[in-house]
């Protein structure tokens, strides 16, 4: 999270390759741990390049099977490590069909901007 200074009431907030570089490191650490993890990725600001003081990491998670909600209180899922506020989705790989499949206005978006850390839906990767 964003820091104080001990002498001032500024605040500093990370730069945004730190902030993918972290992100980056948490989808293979997420991996190692849970096997049905098929692809992580942000969007959103981050991914746009057009992060600023404020800005939250969006990202999202595909995984195998049909479990796409972790438990809220499994470590294994935790962010609150990551260096800004986190708003995380998480899709199975038979919603991300689903979604695919409708092409709504979000599914575009991902498709135009999404920044894949690991693995990625291959409609996304063979562009």
């Amino acid at each position: 999270m964003p820091v104080r200074s001990l002498n001032s009431s500024v605040h500093r907030w990370p730069e945004a390759e730190a902030v993918l570089a972290a992100a980056s490191g948490w989808a293979e650490q997420l991996a190692r741990r849970v096997p049905t993890v098929l692809a992580v990725g942000c969007f959103g600001s981050y991914a746009r390049g057009e992060a600023g003081v404020g800005s939250d990491l969006d990202l999202v998670v595909i995984v195998d099977g049909d479990a796409a909600c972790p438990d809220p209180g499994d470590p294994t899922w935790a962010v609150e490590h990551l260096p800004v506020p986190v708003e995380r989705l998480i899709y199975t790989a038979a919603q991300w069909a689903e979604l695919r499949k409708g092409r709504s206005r979000f599914y575009r978006t991902l498709l135009r901007e999404a920044r894949w850390f690991l693995g990625g839906p291959p409609e996304l990767s063979a562009r």
